[in-house]
């Protein structure tokens, strides 16, 4: 008796007929079967959803249901596959179900939230559209619809913050090349928080600035100081004749004819303009970004300038002469922006300068550094 024939062969007698008839007949029948034991497996709740699942692919695998019957069997088992979080399995059985049977409801239903959980909105919002069209009155998909249309908006919404926070970022890096500034890693975070560079529309930049009193490491950021503005200009401000002295500052040591201004020359290795990328983009829409993308010419490691520091060694002080200007001084080939500038204040009466001009006090590191 044969039990199977090979492909494209007939029977060749009635018993033969009879015996495939048979077979077939035990199949389906095995097949309904699995799949109402799928469905009873499923009303039991998750800790059987993996038995659900395995009676639905032996109901599928055998091969003698029609087509409409086995889209019921893939969009069962996507619907087990979608509680389970199952999300892409889920997909790619709803699409199977979809396939024998375009018209299966259930099926694009389950296609719309396996996409959606995949954050798939272009192919959630076609399936959705074909399952309209069969029912448009077909309340979840009509929520559904909804649903992705406001995750579409906030999608091109996110996108947009990020294209901007990224086309901003890359501004100020080139900004900076074009300058032949050098920046280090950021110092003193505890102080400056995320504060960075802005580069205006006439394409000047304006840096946040630290300003830290050496003698006592207490500290004042100028939020806006423009790259064009002397020092000077700051200073004035900081120091008005009638403005009271510094609370700590006891004995009025600190006024505009005593106070001298320094940074901390060539401390710092400098960054890769890969890294002073993703040191722009912190705390912005584009900081998760994996990929920056290939507006970035150095590879990483790739410094902008010729000749980095090789770490910190002892401070050396560099006096800044007030009448120039921020650029004037940043520029300089010691200088090494550490994420913003950062100067120092000393002032000539107190009994601390003698110690600080002769190179006996180094700056405190915070716990960023």
């Amino acid at each position: 008796m044969a039990l199977w024939m090979d492909k494209g062969s007939e029977p060749l007698t009635e018993s033969e007929v009879a015996d495939l008839q048979a077979i077939a007949a035990l199949k389906e029948s095995t097949a309904i079967e699995l799949k109402e034991k799928g469905n009873e497996y499923l009303k039991m709740g998750k800790k059987h959803y993996s038995d659900a699942i395995d009676c639905y692919t032996r109901a599928i695998n055998q091969n003698v249901l029609s087509d409409s019957e086995n889209s019921i069997l893939f969009s069962n088992r996507a619907h087990v596959n979608l509680l389970m979080g199952n999300y892409r399995r889920a997909l790619v059985d709803a699409e199977e179900a979809i396939k024998l049977c375009p018209t299966n409801i259930k099926a694009l239903y389950r296609a719309v939230k396996a996409s959606l959980s995949l954050n798939l909105l272009s192919e959630a919002k076609q399936y959705c559209e074909k399952g309209l069209q069969q029912s448009p009155d077909n309340e979840e998909l009509r929520k559904l619809d909804r649903q992705i249309d406001l995750q579409k908006s906030e999608y091109e919404r996110r996108e947009a913050q990020i294209s901007k926070a990224v086309a901003e970022a890359k501004a100020i890096v080139c900004a900076i090349e074009d300058r032949n500034l050098k920046i280090g890693k950021a110092s003193f975070q505890e102080l400056t928080g995320s504060k960075k560079p802005i580069l205006d529309k006439d394409n000047i930049l304006h840096w946040p600035v630290l300003i830290l009193y050496a003698e006592i490491m207490t500290s004042d950021i100028i939020e806006d100081f423009c790259e064009t503005d002397m020092f000077s200009e700051h200073l004035d401000m900081m120091f008005l004749e009638s403005a009271p002295p510094l609370p700590w500052d006891k004995e009025n040591n600190y006024t505009r004819d005593t106070v001298e201004l320094y940074y901390e020359a060539g401390s710092e290795v400098c960054l890769s303009k890969k890294e002073i990328l993703r040191s722009l983009l912190e705390g912005t829409a584009g900081s998760h970004l994996e990929s920056l993308g290939d507006n970035v010419k150095h590879a990483e490691g790739d410094s902008l300038d010729h000749g980095t520091s090789a770490g910190r060694g002892p401070s050396k002080w560099v006096k800044v002469n007030e009448k120039r200007t921020l650029y004037d001084v940043l520029k300089e080939p010691d200088f090494v922006i550490p994420g913003i500038p950062v100067f120092y204040i000393v002032s000539k009466s107190s009994s601390f300068y003698k110690d600080f001009r002769a190179g006996k006090w180094t700056p405190p590191r915070l716990h960023d550094e």
